[in-house]
């Protein structure tokens, strides 16, 4: 319970900034960028297609620009106190918190067990805690090493908070060896659980070739002839607190589902695993919050609970209750994601700063009474209670079941979790088995509000951005906290065909959003949707159209070399064209220097944005087509998740050694044969054949057969910015084995070369 005196400090202050230099930059960008557009009006009479076309995609860059502008009109996040809480809170809240995984091929069981030890291990009594793992591949292998996991979080939970180690996720802890300075005592503790770790390494890695355990234990039953897509429900508690009072010594609750699938019947994805998620947790434990994270996110932060409650018991202590979730940014240990964090600090604090952070689908702690649907208004002026016509639409008896199913002691915990009331605690986790298997089953949530209203919405592979418009449209807002060191981290695919897979799902689901009827564009009028958080749902679920007038921007200079027409204006306008370059370059790169990033960081987030883009981000427009049409629907990909080798002590001087030398390999751009690549490999074999018949001087010899204005060296200068953007393909078409384009992919972009060129030339081939 909360301590109200308004003389005790805040748990937390809202931090707002006002960026008075960067408002000019952005609106002086967005001045001449209405410049240019007004002068190709006064011209385009006077002008040709490519006129035209370069006017048409300039006014989609103006208006992202202007969206831009006024989403970082005012940033803003969140500072915790959470060494306050203690002062101000008696009974700090229950969390359950999730994990999603889905294919242990894809993503190795050592993963997850990293992230359910760093989650297992963070600051926040263990009485108070319960994780949740949902296994959607319904793997026996992953089963085992989560049981495994929990036999070493026994002596791992109780030697992170001994010795307040920061980072709890033992893959990472261990890559460095304590300083001398330390005591002998830690020392030895720490010997001790580097080597448990690894001999719980070897395990999970001889588990994975060698099933002999599956009919060694009775424990395993469950998994006998079972199928990724074809099992039943399966409800394990690997692990209970029993009679716990929050010791440093305890481990939380611990328990592992797996939801019923059949071939026939449509899951959902990870929205559907989610609610499943939502519900056993109701039966079982039914906190207040919930925290989710991806299986690859690990806690790298231990306190992050702590800072997240300074959050909502604030709100509480206020009386405004209106915070749906809070979210935190996510962070990542390689290099591969630098674009990202640049696109949080920035667009993020700004979407922050409106009516709230939108939820990214990792890293967020969510409040269970929203996630059921309730808007903002339904509540009292306290902010705590339901309002009386509230609790005659929510609580009766018969829309209960209507919306939540036919479980009773599922519907006995909703309203629990409306009135703010927790389960009774005399119960033990396994006395709700038999319930929490009815409300897996595949046909449960038929004709119930769960994915509708309730719970995380379907309707879209990109299931957190759509339930984020969903919360957000029924009046609630959302904080952001962004702490150094970061919350969570993970690890991005690597640039190749993995985040091209990765990126076309996002971008396909965005647009799923984008055109249903919780689009933005609806919500802002129909819902409680703020004008300009709409805006910012714009800017994100746009992705997917931007590759049509940048594909056409990046292949436009070509065009105009080889027809010997002008693309670019001429005289002072011109100028504005190297201003602007001049300055969103600039720009940018103060972004990414601000956060202590490089200039070859920069520049290589500038091509891989390109490269998305116009290669990935395009195949979601066929995607959306072919699913409005009947024709297909888009398919959730698991993303192929990796982890840093494990070092034994043998090998830790070595690989000390190997990391001092720069890999040749590192930042290289993988291809293979799918279409992905094509775009990008076609787009640079027209812009070098253009700039080669530049340069030898074929636009001058055809010029008198066309009679247009000539072509000149803007659009040559145009041609090679945009090889220079592509330069993993330019690379990759000379260098072999992965790193190199396939034949096949050369073979289909050069045939469309010259059909481009032929066209451009204004010659027919039959």
């Amino acid at each position: 319970m909360a301590e109200s005196s308004s003389s005790l400090p805040p748990l937390c202050e809202k931090i707002s900034y006002k960026y008075y230099f960067l408002r000019a930059v952005d609106l002086t960008i967005l001045g001449l960028l209405f410049s240019l557009l007004l002068h190709r009006i006064l011209l385009m009479k006077q002008s040709d297609n490519a006129w035209v076309a370069a006017f048409l995609c300039e006014s989609f860059f103006t208006s992202v620009w202007l969206i831009i502008t006024c989403i970082k009109w005012s940033p803003a996040e969140y500072k915790p106190y959470p060494d306050r809480l203690d002062e101000r809170v008696h009974d700090l809240p229950s969390v359950d918190m999730f994990l999603t995984t889905a294919d242990p091929v894809r993503e190795p069981p050592i993963l997850v067990v990293n992230t359910v030890l760093s989650l297992l291990a963070v600051n926040y009594p263990a009485n108070k805690l319960a994780c949740y793992v949902s296994d959607d591949g319904c793997s026996p292998l992953t089963y085992f090493s989560l049981k495994e996991a929990s036999k070493f979080a026994k002596i791992w939970v109780p030697f992170c908070k001994k010795y307040n180690v920061r980072v709890r996720a033992p893959f990472r802890y261990f890559l460095n060896h304590p300083v001398a300075t330390e005591s002998s005592e830690f020392s030895k503790d720490w010997d001790m659980m580097k080597r448990e770790y690894e001999k719980l390494c070897r395990k999970l890695e001889g588990a994975t070739g060698d099933s002999h355990w599956l009919d060694a234990d009775d424990d395993f039953e469950a998994f006998t002839n079972t199928k990724p897509n074809d099992h039943s429900t399966i409800v394990k508690v690997v692990w209970e607190n029993k009679g716990g009072v929050g010791d440093e010594i305890e481990v939380p609750h611990f328990v592992y589902i797996s939801r019923e699938k059949r071939p026939n019947y449509f899951h959902n994805y990870k929205a559907g695993a989610m609610n499943f998620l939502v519900r056993v947790s109701g039966l079982m434990t039914n906190a207040p919050y919930m925290l989710n994270v991806d299986c690859d996110m690990y806690v790298n932060e231990a306190d992050v609970v702590r800072q997240a409650m300074c959050i909502f018991l604030q709100n509480s202590i206020s009386n405004s209750n209106n915070c749906a979730f809070v979210q935190y940014p996510q962070g990542f240990y390689d290099s591969n994601a630098d674009g990202l964090a640049v696109l949080q600090s920035y667009i993020g604090r700004g979407i922050a700063g409106i009516q709230g952070s939108i939820y990214a689908g990792s890293g967020c702690f969510h409040t269970r009474r929203v996630m059921y649907g309730i808007s903002f208004d339904d509540l009292e002026d306290d902010g705590r209670s339901l309002s009386s016509v509230a609790t005659r639409n929510y609580l009766a008896e018969e829309n209960l079941a209507r919306e939540f199913g036919s479980s009773k002691e599922m519907v006995t915990s909703v309203v629990n979790a409306l009135q703010r009331k927790l389960n009774p605690q005399h119960s033990s986790l396994t006395d709700f088995l038999e319930a929490a298997q009815k409300v897996g089953h595949c046909h449960y949530e038929n004709q119930t509000s769960w994915g509708k209203t309730i719970g995380w919405l379907y309707g879209s592979t990109t299931e957190d951005v759509h339930t984020s418009l969903g919360i957000h449209s029924r009046g609630w807002t959302s904080s952001f906290i962004s702490p150094d060191p970061p919350a969570f981290l993970g690890a991005m695919p690597p640039g190749g065909p993995e985040a091209m897979v990765q990126q076309r799902r996002w971008a396909a689901g965005m647009l799923e959003v984008l055109f249903n009827k919780r689009s933005p564009l609806i919500g802002v009028f129909f819902g409680k949707l703020r004008f300009r958080q709409s805006l910012a749902y714009l800017y994100i679920l746009t992705w997917g159209l931007r590759s049509i007038p940048e594909l056409f921007y990046c292949l436009l200079p070509a065009y105009c070399l080889l027809y010997n027409s002008a693309l670019f204006p001429k005289g002072v306008y011109l100028g504005i064209i190297f201003m602007l370059l001049g300055m969103h370059c600039l720009y940018t790169l103060w972004e990414f220097m601000n956060l202590g990033f490089s200039v070859q960081s920069w520049f290589v987030c500038q091509s891989c944005g390109r490269i998305n883009t116009t290669c990935s981000w395009l195949f979601s427009i066929p995607d959306i087509i072919l699913k409005f049409l009947g024709i297909s629907e888009t398919v959730f990909v698991v993303t192929k998740k990796t982890m840093p080798e494990i070092r034994s002590e043998s090998e830790y001087g070595k690989s000390q050694q190997e990391d001092d030398c720069p890999n040749q390999d590192s930042g290289k751009f993988e291809f293979d044969g799918s279409l992905y690549f094509l775009p990008g490999t076609f787009i640079v074999f027209v812009n070098l054949a253009a700039l080669v018949g530049f340069s030898v001087g074929l636009l001058q010899r055809l010029s008198h057969s066309h009679g247009g204005s000539s072509s000149g060296m803007a659009e040559a200068c145009g041609c090679v910015l945009v090889v220079m953007l592509f330069h993993p393909f330019l690379m990759g078409i000379f260098e072999k084995g992965k790193y190199g384009i396939p034949l096949s992919t050369l073979s289909k972009a050069a045939f469309l070369a010259v059909l481009f060129v032929v066209f451009s030339l204004g010659k027919l081939v039959y």
